[in-house]
């Protein structure tokens, strides 16, 4: 439901427009140095402000609600908490009569029988993101020797990022991406065969990131095109390391030892300001709609640090078990 992982295991909480989100942290070993000032490199690379982002802008302080004394974890479960200050719920009043089309709001409103927060999204905004984004953080100094980069390698099918958004910008409709994640120094030897292979996992937790459609590992779906003997990566030594990298890092859901290699498919921004066509449930007929609102023309500009903390989050708990 609201909980993953194992022996690092979170549970996120919280709404875009309540009081606070944030996440709680069971297994975080004791021991680690942290404080607030740990988590502000990540949580800025999350926070709106460049062209194409929303203009809503909070302040994100993290507050160190439990799990911390003098400066280091105690082993007790982790709770890390952020305030909502800036909110303008009257946007969404509209929602309650007409959901918005490639949003949750119907599906939420018939699961929870129309008790649901609707405001910005509820429990389902990114803005929830924000605590994976810190259990992130934490599961980083847990992997000590593991290096993890994400970065948006094509926006609205353009790999030259600024033009893509500027024309985003200029024609005032949303635009997807394409995020890489890589990660360095795996050993061999984690995940397992099958329903906790590292591709199950990590798919698991990439796909709790709201706008995610779709994750390829190496060669991904070109591999449907190649044969046996090329995308086959031949072993050139004792340690595993391979001539190409097909496979992505992994063999039969366990790492390999080189690097882990995946893409993730972000949708468009579903609130675009263009006017849209949606079912209003009041006068039960389809009517012209436009989402009004904060919203960010390429949500995917926001989406690789939430990617690289998550995929932390699964190798942490991978270690942990290992």
């Amino acid at each position: 439901m609201n909980s993953f992982g194992r022996f690092f295991r979170i549970h996120i909480f919280g709404e875009s427009h309540g009081n606070i989100v944030g996440i709680t942290i069971d297994g975080c070993p004791a021991g680690i140095e942290l404080s607030e000032a740990d988590f502000s490199a990540d949580l800025e690379r999350r926070k709106a402000g460049a062209a194409g982002t929303t203009p809503r802008k909070e302040a994100d302080e993290p507050k160190l609600a439990t799990g911390v004394f003098k400066g280091r974890t105690t082993g007790a479960p982790l709770t890390i908490l952020f305030e909502n200050t800036n909110t303008r719920s009257s946007d969404y009043e509209a929602l309650q009569a007409t959901p918005r089309p490639g949003h949750a709001d119907f599906v939420l409103h018939k699961k929870f029988e129309g008790f649901n927060d609707y405001r910005g999204g509820g429990h389902s905004s990114g803005r929830l993101t924000l605590g994976l984004v810190a259990a992130g953080v934490v599961a980083k100094k847990i992997l000590s020797s593991q290096t993890i980069r994400a970065v948006l390698t094509e926006a609205g099918g353009n790999t030259d990022l600024e033009a893509a958004i500027e024309k985003a910008i200029a024609q005032q409709d949303s635009i997807g991406g394409i995020v890489s994640c890589s990660v360095t120094g795996l050993p061999v030897g984690w995940g397992e065969p099958f329903f906790d292979s590292v591709e199950s996992m990590i798919s698991h937790a990439i796909f709790a990131i709201p706008a995610i459609k779709g994750i390829e590992f190496g060669s991904g779906f070109a591999a449907a095109k190649m044969k046996g003997s090329e995308h086959n990566d031949s072993i050139v030594d004792e340690f595993g390391t391979t001539k190409t990298n097909n496979a992505g890092g992994i063999n039969g859901g366990i790492t390999n030892g080189n690097e882990l290699f995946f893409r993730v498919a972000v949708k468009p921004t579903s609130s675009t300001p263009k006017e849209q066509k949606t079912w209003n449930r009041e006068t039960n007929s389809v009517e012209s709609f436009q989402v009004k609102g904060r919203h960010d023309l390429c949500i995917a500009l926001r989406v690789p640090v939430v990617v690289e903390a998550v995929t932390a989050m699964v190798l942490a708990d991978l270690m942990l078990s290992a």
